[in-house]
């Protein structure tokens, strides 16, 4: 099974200011976060992004909001780990609109159609810090949604290497699918005569 771009939506969880200088080779891990939000833009995919009380934690590192924002993308400020718990999951799933008016006063050829609902994105492209606490628990949830969870571990961080990993374990045992960010750009591309191959590339290099 491989990503495909018009069923993708990206989730970046929690980069932020206070928390990442204590991030296992955290620069490395935010470079890739950045990389995403960007290839998401490039190829139209929908990007949310989270922040863990940022009263306390900062919000976003700027670089990433930036990207994010300039995706066309939402931050979402929560207290619970699983962003779930806080709203995400109306995002990654809007309900269908009411059509608007008594339609039921009105003879049958005035009646307004419902409008069509947006085609689901059901895949999710996932990646966050800390992976074995925020991260984890929001993907989690996505699959017990019945989401498809496609995990970016080189986009992934702990404080430490044991808790991050064993994040990664128990992820792929519930049946979330582990990637890294160029399986990604490649995935949604698919093909080097893809519109945004040459833009694509250049960031991934």
């Amino acid at each position: 099974m491989l990503l495909e771009s018009e069923d993708s939506q990206l989730v970046l969880v929690d980069y932020q200011t206070r928390l990442m200088p204590a991030i296992h080779e955290g620069p490395a891990v935010l470079a890739q976060a950045v990389r995403l939000a960007r290839l998401a833009q490039a190829l139209q995919v929908p990007v949310w992004g989270t922040e863990q009380n940022p009263a306390g934690l900062g919000e976003s590192v700027p670089e990433l909001r930036t990207a994010i924002e300039q995706a066309g993308g939402r931050m979402l400020a929560k207290m619970h780990f699983s962003a779930c718990a806080d709203g995400l999951l109306p995002w990654l799933r809007p309900p269908a609109r009411q059509p608007q008016g008594n339609a039921r006063s009105l003879p049958k050829h005035l009646q307004k159609a419902a409008p069509a609902p947006a085609p689901e994105r059901n895949s999710v492209v996932i990646a966050g810090c800390e992976s074995h606490v925020c991260l984890l628990q929001t993907a989690l949830e996505l699959l017990e949604e019945e989401f498809d969870v496609w995990v970016v571990t080189d986009a992934c961080g702990s404080r430490t290497e044991r808790n991050r990993d064993a994040a990664f374990d128990r992820l792929a045992g519930a049946g979330a699918e582990l990637i890294t960010t160029e399986m990604v750009a490649f995935e949604w591309l698919r093909s080097a005569e893809h519109p945004v191959f040459k833009e694509v590339l250049s960031l991934i290099k």
